[in-house]
């Protein structure tokens, strides 16, 4: 048989390392943070592996798609980069990879990227000029049938109700007890009745239950299913549904529908900022919908880079007075797409204002005079008013069929005219050289930083569960991504490049 040669590993390990590799970038970006934060989450000083090192390995295995802690660990024994990484100390396991993610990385991860943030706004890569703002939905770490809807345990609730007022009067009666109490002190009063007599309950085929062991047993089980719906209707927190194993998401439509049946899966929305192509910020949120996530995402990092940005760049999804109110009074310009943009440009009803009556005329030169007015107060307390405006005949009119397609003889429509000023705002910078501009950056950068972590980092589920968790998987993603971009972008010579030009027509 033939004897295998030997091999002995150099000592210096990054000489087996090609010289663009994205490890040296992160050892060195890495060594220039401050881990204050982190270190005093350890109580005792000995340490098996330093937890700098643990965090640039759990790092560089986001940077080449492991995610789990399993994976990582292995890499530490078989590849070379992981183990230059290493240098002389021990291979951590994946229990303690895991714990120090799940566990040291939830108070500290935000901190260390926000860090990052910071150091590519002072090399000029960031400037905090433009913030392309986007959402995706990401599947959560949950079985996907352990939906709680809360229609249906509000129905239940009301059912439950109805039933321990039909069945308290009865038993009441039975023990001559007072009508007026509670379902909670009527079981309280039969259980003491039952030990007072030495009432022995018995279960089982072939046993008889007593009366009073059967109206126990159903007021005890009223009171589970009670408290059962009203655990639940606080899980809610304002959302309609909710997951048993990952209470804090929410059931979504996914764009990644593999069964194509429009099945609703356990998720939570993803919202990221992009300059530059670097994602300068990141939340998750258990909102369906993009409008509510705008002010607590940039407020948040307002709040880390104490930096207000100047231009906000998004999609339809965000409009909103309360958003545009909110830009306004930062110093923000709106750079924000008109959910009726493409109507707009094809409207035939539209209706002009005349603002010495106070009331609209349309086509037909009718008009529509001021009604009445109506305030509306948003979650955030936001106070928004809206006036309604109304014909008062819409017969014999020859545009009738295409104005509205109302029953009544009469139009009626509601005017907010603070968020029709500010959408005129918006629509004018859009429209200009600059918003166009800014428009295309808007999908090639934003959306495609979402492309390259779902399809190239192959990122498409959590596998942790709870928005701490699952947010600082997210924050690893994102300080894995942009250490990959800058070194991309140094290789290309594309430094200092935070748009992309429009494409000459000519």
């Amino acid at each position: 048989m033939r004897e295998k040669n030997q091999v002995v590993l150099p000592l210096e390990l990054g000489i087996s390392i090609p010289k663009g590799d994205f490890v040296f970038k992160l050892i060195e970006i890495c060594e220039e943070l401050d881990y204050t934060i982190l270190f005093e989450t350890y109580v005792r000083k000995w340490r098996k592996v330093n937890p700098i090192t643990i965090f640039e390995l759990i790092v560089y295995g986001y940077m080449t798609g492991k995610y789990s802690a399993r994976d990582i660990e292995n890499a530490c024994r078989t590849d070379i980069r992981f183990m230059y990484i290493l240098g002389s100390e021990p291979v951590p396991d994946h229990s303690t990879i895991a714990r120090f993610q799940n566990e040291r990385l939830t108070e500290v991860i935000e901190d260390l990227f926000y860090q990052l943030v910071m150091k590519l706004y002072e090399v000029g890569e960031i400037k905090f000029k433009n913030i392309f703002v986007d959402g995706t939905k990401i599947e959560a770490n949950a079985n996907r049938y352990t939906f709680v809807w809360r229609k249906a345990v509000e129905k239940n609730t009301e059912k439950l109700n109805q039933k321990a007022e039909d069945i308290i009067p009865v038993i009441c009666e039975r023990y001559g007890i007072a009508e007026y109490v509670s379902i909670e002190e009527c079981y309280d009063i039969l259980s003491r009745q039952a030990m007072l007599f030495g009432e022995q309950f018995v279960y089982g085929k072939g046993h008889h239950k007593t009366q009073l062991q059967r109206d126990i047993e159903t007021l005890g089980t009223i009171i589970d299913k009670k408290n059962e719906y009203i655990s639940s209707l606080r899980k809610f927190n304002g959302r309609n549904s909710y997951s048993k194993t990952d209470v804090e998401a929410t059931f979504m439509h996914l764009k990644e529908d593999y069964m194509r049946n429009g099945q609703l899966k356990a998720a939570y929305n993803i919202q990221i900022g992009v300059e530059s192509e670097y994602i300068i910020g990141l939340g998750a949120f258990s909102n369906r919908s993009d409008v509510g996530t705008l002010i607590p995402f940039l407020r948040r990092i307002n709040a880390h880079t104490n930096r207000i940005i100047e231009r906000v760049i998004a999609d339809a999804g965000y409009e909103s007075e309360e958003n545009y109110a909110f830009l306004e009074g930062n110093g923000q310009e709106s750079f924000i797409k008109p959910t009726n943009y493409k109507i707009k440009k094809n409207s035939l009803t539209d209706l002009i204002y005349d603002s010495e009556n106070d009331r609209y005329i349309c086509k037909d030169n009718r008009y529509l005079s001021f009604d009445y007015e109506r305030k509306t107060t948003t979650e955030n307390g936001y106070e928004r008013t809206v006036k309604y405006y109304r014909t008062e005949s819409c017969v014999g009119c020859p545009y009738r069929d295409k104005c509205y397609k109302g029953k009544k003889d009469f139009r009626e429509i509601q005017v907010a005219q603070n968020f029709n000023e500010y959408r005129k705002k918006s629509l004018a910078n859009i429209t200009s050289d600059e918003g166009v501009l800014l428009r295309m950056n808007r999908s090639i950068q934003v959306e495609g930083v979402f492309g390259v972590l779902k399809q190239d980092y192959g990122f498409r589920r959590f596998l942790t569960r709870g928005k701490k968790k699952i947010e600082t998987q997210f924050f690893l993603l994102a300080f894995a991504f942009n250490i990959r971009k800058l070194c991309n972008r140094i290789e290309k010579n594309r430094f200092n490049m935070d748009l992309f030009p429009l494409k000459s027509t000519a």
